[in-house]
């Protein structure tokens, strides 16, 4: 028998039973309590001056446990040999490339908003949760849920919450979910309506402001975001700043930013660029039913490949004593606009 444990010094711990010339034949077996003890005076031995009947002399203190213990260091084992984990512990070995893959395809949110709708919307691609005992009464369906299909989920306290989310902005509830992937652009252009707004985001990629966006979406319609990364739209920071809003828009992929652009202008999309400069005033715009609104990050604005593909360019009027709005604010004037005119 051969199961290694380890014991408190952190060697392995080999045990295994003596064969027939170590004395396992005529010894007391402790299990079983068959077999002659050393001191047993109730059986003489024939020759009292002989030896223990296993062959040799095994010196004072020497137990008859048919056990015997043997130390090996650890690393002793060879590179090449993968632990099965058989047996005692019921464990299994682990492909690390694997583990790899599947942390990449997982991301955490947080929020009590955010999970609320997260649970209402795709509870199937939820893996784990984590609740403080506060929350755990308005979470009763998606606990219930959960046990049914065999999802983990654990009552936890403020310390621990806040490692498993990775914030101490959790909102008292995490999930570990499966990540969302990108649309296809040609998918959307197959399933889209008369009226339909979609954002293109251009280097837009601080969570925050993302999660202000997407909610700005969620409240004026704006379903589609055509962006480079579709996990960014994933981040615990970005879902929970979205306060349920998240579930309400799709990210989209292209082969490129510039190729998606292109793929929804031949689909009939007016393309609006945005500037803090230059372009037609907001209030004096037109904002077509089906178009496409596109967003620069807050210190350079558009590329200027980017700008050059707008169809129409309008800008936001104010006093003039900032430069330019907070893109997820900008982003929320805009739709409003948009949703005024064609709602």
């Amino acid at each position: 028998m051969n199961d290694e444990f380890k014991g408190k010094s952190g060697k392995v711990k080999v045990m295994y039973v003596r064969g027939e010339d170590e004395g396992s034949k005529g010894g007391y077996n402790p299990r079983t309590g068959r077999g002659p003890r050393q001191d047993d005076t109730r059986r003489p031995s024939r020759n009292s001056d002989s030896k223990p009947r296993g062959g040799r002399d095994r010196g004072e203190g020497h137990s008859d446990s048919p056990w015997r213990t043997v130390s090996r260091a650890p690393g002793t084992v060879p590179a090449d040999e993968k632990p099965s984990h058989g047996g005692i512990s019921g464990k299994s070995f682990i492909d690390p490339e694997q583990l790899r893959r599947q942390r990449m395809e997982e991301t955490r949110v947080y929020g009590e908003n955010a999970c609320q709708a997260l649970f209402q919307s795709r509870p199937e691609c939820i893996v784990r949760a984590w609740f403080v005992q506060s929350v755990t009464p308005r979470f009763r369906d998606a606990l219930k849920w959960m046990a049914a299909n065999r999802k983990a989920y654990h009552t936890v306290d403020e310390a621990e919450l806040q490692k498993a989310s990775g914030t101490e902005h959790h909102g008292g509830v995490c999930f570990l979910i499966k990540k969302r992937v990108g649309m296809p652009v040609s998918e959307w252009l197959a399933n889209a309506g008369e009226k339909d707004c979609v954002l293109a985001l251009e280097d837009i990629g601080n969570p925050h402001n993302l999660g202000g966006i997407m909610r700005s979406c969620a409240h004026f319609g704006a379903k589609g975001l055509l962006v480079e990364d579709a996990s960014l739209l994933e981040s615990g920071a970005a879902v929970r700043t979205a306060e349920g809003g998240a579930e309400h828009v799709q990210a989209i992929s292209g082969e490129s930013f510039a190729a998606g652009l292109d793929a929804f202008r031949k689909a009939g999309y007016t393309i609006v660029t945005t500037s803090s400069h230059k372009g037609t005033p907001l209030s004096q715009a037109t904002l077509p039913a089906k178009m496409v609104l596109v967003l620069g990050q807050e210190r350079d604005g558009l590329s200027d490949s980017t700008f050059q593909q707008g169809d129409v360019s309008v800008s936001i009027g104010g006093t003039g004593n900032v430069e330019s709005l907070n893109v997820s604010v900008a982003t929320g004037v805009l739709l409003a606009e948009w949703w005024r005119q064609n709602a």
